[in-house]
C-alpha cells in the first residue's frame, strides 16, 4: 500500500532547511498541499528572511506539487494564527502539522544566560503549542487531523550544554501525550519524533563520515508515516541514518511499604526493589499509575476495591 496525502493540505514549520525542507518535500512528493514555513533566521533566532522558504517552494512547485511559502516566528501566536488561516482560505483546511521549527542557544547551565533560556523555550515549546492550538479547533470541527511534534534525544537522554534546549524538547513530549489523549475522539492523532540527522543544527557536532550517513531524507519516512492515515498515536519514534525504533517511558512495577518503613533509611533499605525494572511497563495514562499505587496499597492492607 502506498502512503499518500492527496487533498490533504500539511503545514511544515523551520521548513526552509535541513529536516522541515526534507519534510516539505517529501509530503508534497505524495500529494499534500504544503505551507513552507520557516522565519529565516540564523541558527540561534537572530534574523530573519523568507527566502529559504520561497526557495523550497518553487522546488515543490518545479516536481509539479503545491506550495506557499510563510514567514511566521512560531512563537508569535498572531503571526501563527494567520499562517492557519491563510491556509485555510486558500485550501480549505489544515490537516496535517509537522511542528519542526527550532534554535540553538548551547552553553553549560552555569554560563546560561536567562534570556538564551528563555528564547529557546519559547521557540521550541511555546511556538509548538501556539502551532497546536491554531489548527485545534478546525482538526476537531472536520473530525481529522494528524500532528507530529520533534523532540530530541537531548530532552529525552540529555546532552551537555543544552539545559534549554533539552527541556523545551523533553516539555513536548508531555504535550503530545496529553493531545494524543485529547484528540482520540475527533480522529486527531499526535505523535513525536526524536530525529538524528546531519542539518546546520549538527553539523560542528558530528565527524565528515557520520554527515554523509544522516542525511535529513532519512527521517521523513517516519514523519510521513505518523502523518499518515493509519498513524499510531501518542508514540515517540527514533529515527537516524535510516535506523527507526520507538521510544517508551517506562516505570517499574515498584513495591509498596509498610508505613513504619515510610522513611528515606526505608527507601534505601529497598532501593534495588524498587528501582528493579524486569516487570516495568509504559504506563498508559496519568490516573494509570495512581491506580496501581491504590491497587499495591489496598493489598497491602487487605482491602477490595469496589470496581
Amino acid at each position: 500500500m502506498t502512503i499518500r496525502f492527496d487533498g490533504r493540505v500539511a503545514i511544515v514549520t523551520g521548513a526552509g532547511n535541513g529536516l522541515g525542507r526534507a519534510h516539505a518535500l517529501g509530503l508534497a512528493s505524495r500529494g499534500a498541499k504544503v505551507v513552507v514555513n520557516d522565519f529565516g533566521g540564523a541558527r540561534d533566532g537572530t534574523g530573519g528572511s523568507l527566502t529559504p522558504a520561497e526557495a523550497v517552494v518553487e522546488d515543490i512547485r518545479k516536481a509539479g506539487g503545491e506550495a506557499m511559502a510563510d514567514g511566521a516566528d512560531v512563537s508569535n501566536y498572531e503571526q501563527v494564527k494567520a499562517m492557519v488561516a491563510k491556509a485555510t482560505e486558500k485550501w480549505g483546511s489544515v490537516d496535517l502539522l509537522c511542528a519542526n521549527a527550532g534554535i540553538l542557544r548551547d552553553k553549560s547551565f552555569g554560563k546560561m544566560e536567562v534570556a538564551d533560556f528563555a528564547k529557546v523555550i519559547d521557540v521550541h515549546l511555546t511556538g509548538t503549542f501556539y502551532c497546536c492550538k491554531a489548527v485545534w479547533d478546525g482538526m476537531r470541527a472536520r473530525n481529522y487531523g494528524r500532528i507530529v511534534l520533534t523532540t530530541s534525544s537531548s530532552g529525552l537522554y540529555g546532552n551537555f550544554g543544552q539545559a534549554n534546549y533539552g527541556a523545551a524538547k523533553s516539555g513536548m513530549v508531555g504535550l503530545m501525550n496529553v493531545l494524543a489523549e485529547e484528540g482520540r475522539k475527533q480522529d486527531i492523532r499526535v505523535n513525536i519524533i526524536s530525529p538524528t540527522a546531519a542539518t546546520r543544527m549538527t553539523e560542528e557536532l558530528l565527524p565528515p563520515q557520520a554527515l554523509e550517513l544522516m542525511k535529513p531524507e532519512a527521517i521523513t519516512p517516519a514523519v510521513e508515516y505518523m502523518l499518515s492515515e493509519n498513524a499510531p498515536t501518542r508514540t515517540i519514534m527514533g529515527a537516524g541514518a535510516g535506523s527507526f525504533a520507538v521510544i517508551k517511558i517506562l516505570e517499574s512495577e515498584g513495591i509498596n511499604l509498610p508505613a513504619a518503613e515510610w522513611t528515606p533509611d526505608g527507601i534505601a533499605a529497598h532501593f534495588a526493589e524498587i528501582e528493579d525494572m524486569s516487570k516495568a511497563r509504559a504506563l498508559l495514562g496519568a490516573f494509570e499509575q495512581t491506580q496501581k499505587y491504590v491497587a499495591q496499597a489496598a493489598a497491602r492492607a487487605g482491602i477490595k476495591l469496589e470496581r
